[in-house]
This record gives structure tokens, sequence and C-alpha cells, in this order.
């Protein structure tokens, strides 16, 4: 029996709204060691974005090597598999290899190519191993960019040409009695994704899309995806998971489930897949349920808890429905807010639009006899839906008439 953890999208060091997020991801590792230790896992699968940054920051590396020494120093017979995500500097990542090596940690973050130039698809395969025995085969592929892959049309094409090709690999050194597990980041094709989550990116059309299939092969034991943050199964392939994050990156992903996947294989077929829920030790609150004007979101604010500021007080999102500029928002919401047991994260407008008016070309002639302040009005309306106030009228045209001069 081998047991695997899946997990990805960490995203260490992310500044979530000027608020540094280093406490609740320590929160998250200490309840994943003692998660590997109470299941005795066997193996830990990182399915990419361990970093918020390319770049991240050394108080950020030392986070997470620190987890590492610790977890593979409170579990002697762990091996770690991780692979580089879109977020993360794959050369860094690597970098470390010769020592994480010795801790029985594997890393695949560049694609290697062979001295006549062509990808070396066997670097992408890593023994999975129990009790010194090689059990598993992991097709660990890092997050691939344009040159990463084979020659091909598209991108889609491209990614599933390079699978294809370690799969073919892999057929050369295993025998019947050892699965094959994949681990991947990407976007798989009909997986879920909020429309408002701006940190999951997406391609325009779905050309980054992979299609399931090139996981839905009767010799794939497992697929651990990264990349999308909701927690799900791809193409209602039960055996084609993203593990999601743990920590919620966005207020878009305030009702997502954090967690992580463990996946049990006996002999060379999966026995169990169980998920093992997590609780952030930070919520995320957004009020009012729809966009209020700002009087009324002050009163909402009235309800919420009063107490000093902790560790554990939510994040908080605003939505506040403006009609017409109001400079003195922010300062209202501080002073409201003072006394209340929360972290003021974002304050968020939103705006009613009303039909624009009916648009004409016109020539550069005409351009230049429409008066600066029309136009200025007109754009005022089309985004308030109110007309432009008397004293921003004056204040405009003011400055107009000192452009002119």
């Amino acid at each position: 029996m081998l047991t695997i953890f899946h997990t990805a999208d960490w995203h260490i060091g992310q500044i979530f709204y000027g608020y540094d997020r280093k406490e609740e991801h320590l929160f998250f590792f200490d309840w994943l060691k003692q998660q590997v230790k109470e299941r005795q896992a066997d193996v830990l699968l990182i399915a990419g974005d361990v970093f918020d940054s390319p770049n991240p920051s050394a108080e950020s590396q030392k986070v997470y090597y620190k987890f590492l020494h610790e977890i593979t120093s409170e579990n002697a017979g762990l091996q770690i598999v991780i692979i580089a995500g879109n977020h993360d500097s794959a050369a860094r990542l690597e970098a470390p290899n010769p020592l994480l090596e010795e801790m029985n940690i594997t890393v695949k973050g560049l694609i290697k190519r062979q001295e006549n130039g062509e990808i070396d698809y066997g670097s992408l395969l890593a023994p999975l191993k129990k009790d010194g025995e090689t059990v598993a085969w992991c097709v660990a592929v890092p997050y691939l960019r344009q040159g990463d892959y084979p020659p091909s049309d598209s991108y889609a094409q491209g990614i599933t040409l390079m699978y294809e090709a370690i799969y073919a690999e892999s057929e050369k050194i295993k025998t019947n009695r050892q699965a094959v597990i994949v681990a991947g980041h990407l976007q798989a094709k009909d997986a879920l994704i909020s429309d408002k989550d701006r940190s999951e990116r997406t391609v325009i059309g779905g050309l980054e899309c992979v299609s399931a299939e090139v996981f839905n092969r009767a010799d794939i034991a497992y697929t651990a995806l990264g990349h999308l943050h909701k927690h799900q199964t791809v193409a209602g392939c039960e055996n084609i998971r993203y593990a999601g994050s743990p920590l919620p990156m966005s207020f878009a992903e305030k009702n997502y489930e954090q967690g992580i996947n463990l996946i049990e294989l006996d002999k060379n077929k999966v026995s169990k897949i169980e998920r093992i829920k997590f609780q952030p030790p930070v919520g995320l609150l957004s009020i009012p349920f729809e966009p209020k004007p700002l009087n009324d979101v002050l009163d909402e604010i009235e309800n919420l808890p009063d107490g000093d500021v902790t560790f554990n007080s939510p994040y908080l999102e605003l939505k506040v429905l403006l009609t017409a500029p109001e400079p003195s928002t922010r300062y209202r919401i501080e002073e409201s807010l003072k006394g209340k047991a929360v972290k003021l994260a974002c304050i968020t407008p939103h705006r009613v639009y009303v039909e624009e008016k009916q648009s004409k070309v016109t020539t550069y002639s005409d351009l230049k006899t429409i008066n600066p302040l029309d136009m200025a009005e007109d754009f005022f309306y089309n985004r308030h839906g109110n007309p432009m106030p008397e004293n921003l009228k004056h204040l405009l045209q003011s400055v107009i008439r000192s452009v002119e001069r």
C-alpha cells in the first residue's frame, strides 16, 4: 500500500491587500505535518505554485525550506515530489537539488535537453518508493512555457505531445506491477473557475486549456493537478483532480473548500481517494451581499463584532454602490470600523452604468470643435447615471481655461 498526499498552489509570500500571510502559511504547514504523521504518508506531491512570485523574499524561502527540513526529519520514509508552477522560477526551485535529493526530495522545474537538442523526456520521471522498492513512477511535469514542448500548431497540442512522449518513455522502464502517477500544473478543459477570480490566470478563448483525455488512460492511476485554486475533479473522472489552494487567494475564492487529497495505491491500482479538509485560520468576509450605497454599508458595519483585531480576525471586503464621486468614502468607512474585530482589506466600488448614447463617426475637424466640458459631462453621466455636479463642472472649466491660456 502506497499513501500519497496531493497538494498545490501554496503561494508562499502572498501579500493579501497589504497583509503578510506568513503566519497563515505556518498554520497550514503545522497542520500538514500533523496529517502526514497521523496518516503515515509515503509520498507528498506538490503540484506547482510553491511561491507567489518567481522572486520570493528571503523570509518566504526560509519558511519553505524550514518546512521541508522539519517534515522530512519527522517522517524518515517520506518522499517529496515538487513541480514548478507558473508563479515559480523553475531555475530557483531546482537550484538546491543536490541538497534536497539527500532529503529524498525531487524537484522538477526545468525542461532538460539532450546533446542533440531533443527534449530529455526521461528526466521528468521520478520513481516512487516504498521500503526501498519502486512501486510507482511519477510523470512530474512543471508548468510548460513556449519552447518547452515539442513543435506543434497550438499550446494544447504541444502539451498533449509532451505528455504522450513521457508516457512512452515510462513504458520502457516500468513493470506491470508499477503504477503511473501524473503531476502537472495546467488548466484542464471544462475545469471550473470563477469569472471574477483574477488570481487564476486563463487565456481568452481557453487557448491554454488541455483536454482531460491526456490523462484519462487505463495505465494512469491518478493525476495530481495544480494551477486552479478550486478543489475539483476533471471531466467527471474521480482520479483526475485539482487539490486546490490551502488558503483562499482572493475574495472570489471565499467559498472554496480548502484541503488536500489522499490517495492510496494497492499494487498498481487506486484503492482509495479521500478529501481531507483544512480550515484556514483567517476567514474572508464580504458585505453587503449585494452592493449598496455608502450609508447602508455603514449601517451593516455597525453589526460587525466588536473587539480588538487579532491574527484570526477575518479579512473584510466592502462593496459600495457609487452614483457619484464620494471623496470621503474611505475616511467614513475607517472611522466606522474602529473597534470592530475585522481587517479591512478592500473597498470595492460598484457603479450604476446606463446605456450610452448612440455614437457616430466624426472627423478630426469635428473633434476639434467639441467642447471638452461637454465630453466630460457625457462621460460622467454614462459612468454614474447622474449629471455632473455644478462644483465639479466649475472646477473642470477652470482647468480647461488654464490649459487654453
